[in-house]
């Protein structure tokens, strides 16, 4: 098994281990922000997923979140925490950080023990996996509502605010669970001074410090092609969208002013400069296609939407060759004529 906890935090007593463990048991951090002042993320969580392989091999990995934006990562080898953004640490010092990182050390260590030590209690089959998710985000009035859920092979297991709740889908195992927790106040103080005091301040400076990128708006570029038929007579037609920022778009295949229902929307697919990329279907009778346009929506392009007409598309060179070679051709020609008049005015 990997080993992720320093000998030191072996030393912890059964009950730090214990407060620990519920403590980030989704994970800690998160936080809110005033939605009026800042126009990007507004939530922040951590995930963690824990594979139990067997009873000797287990694989802890966590990560951060704003969003769907992803800037911290988890070494499991150190038991360190990695920076994915110059700024992702925030206002935090040095001192907290490493602080942090022991307390996550601490938890991977005392939830595998625990966990395993527990096997037959939980009514629980090697191999699983422990999936947790913890978080906060900005409710409207500017009240911060948080969150702490814990699922075990993919159902929910329980969740946690001041109260351990047993989701309906984890049975008595989830049930069990929270009775451990129950006989831990502690748990439940550390939570919400993490999730109320810690995180906002966290979230707030981290905002702050990557508002630069975090605020940036890049323009949707589009175009249309069609797909591969599923039947005869009809034809899939296709309007990209890619390389925008932030991620929000709306795009439609439209019939004038009528939305195409049967547009079928990609997955949103991410680019190395964190721009996103998406793809629109709409599958129809072959003679139907023309009039058939596809509408984006994007907080860029300043309430004017990007209008693609299906069979009228043309390429931007040659509407910037169309517009200024005659442009210049007639420039050159009022040139001409000026010069030849001053010529005869001349003689």
């Amino acid at each position: 098994m990997r080993d992720q906890t320093p000998a030191g935090s072996q030393r912890s007593s059964g009950r730090e281990i214990l407060l620990l463990l519920l403590l980030l048991l989704a994970v800690l951090f998160s936080g809110g922000d005033n939605q009026e002042a800042y126009q990007g993320p507004t939530s922040f969580h951590v995930m963690q997923i824990s594979s139990f392989a067997n009873s000797t091999w287990t694989l802890n990995r966590g990560s951060g979140w704003l969003e769907d934006l992803q800037i911290h990562g988890w070494d499991s080898d150190t038991g360190t925490a990695i920076f994915l953004k110059p700024w992702s640490k925030g206002n935090l010092s040095d001192e907290e950080v490493t602080e942090l990182e022991e307390i996550f050390r601490v938890y991977f260590f005392g939830i595998t023990r625990e966990v395993q030590e527990r096997i037959s209690d939980l009514q629980l089959e090697y191999p699983f996996e422990f999936q947790g998710i913890a978080g906060c985000e900005l409710q409207s009035g500017g009240a911060i509502g948080s969150f702490l859920k814990g699922a075990i092979k993919g159902l929910d297991l329980l969740s946690i605010n001041t109260t351990c709740w047993p989701a309906p889908s984890g049975g008595s195992r989830a049930q069990k669970v929270c009775e451990l927790i129950a006989n831990y106040k502690g748990i439940f103080d550390t939570i919400e001074h993490l999730l109320y005091k810690t995180c906002p301040r966290f979230l707030l400076s981290v905002l702050e410090a990557g508002k630069v990128d975090l605020q940036r708006q890049v323009k949707p570029k589009a175009w249309l092609s069609s797909g591969p038929s599923p039947e005869p007579g009809h034809v899939p037609l296709v309007c990209h969208v890619s390389g925008f920022y932030p991620k929000p778009v709306w795009v439609m295949w439209m019939r004038g002013e009528q939305e195409q229902q049967g547009t079928q929307q990609g997955d949103f697919l991410p680019n190395a400069d964190g721009t996103w990329n998406l793809r629109a279907t709409l599958d129809v009778a072959a003679g139907e296609a023309a009039g058939l346009a596809c509408r984006v929506k994007h907080s860029s392009l300043g309430g004017q939407d990007l209008v693609l007409y299906w069979g009228h598309s043309i390429p931007i060179g040659l509407v910037i060759l169309a517009i200024i070679v005659p442009a210049l051709i007639f420039l050159l020609g009022l040139a001409l004529w000026f010069w030849r008049r001053r010529s005869y005015q001349d003689i």
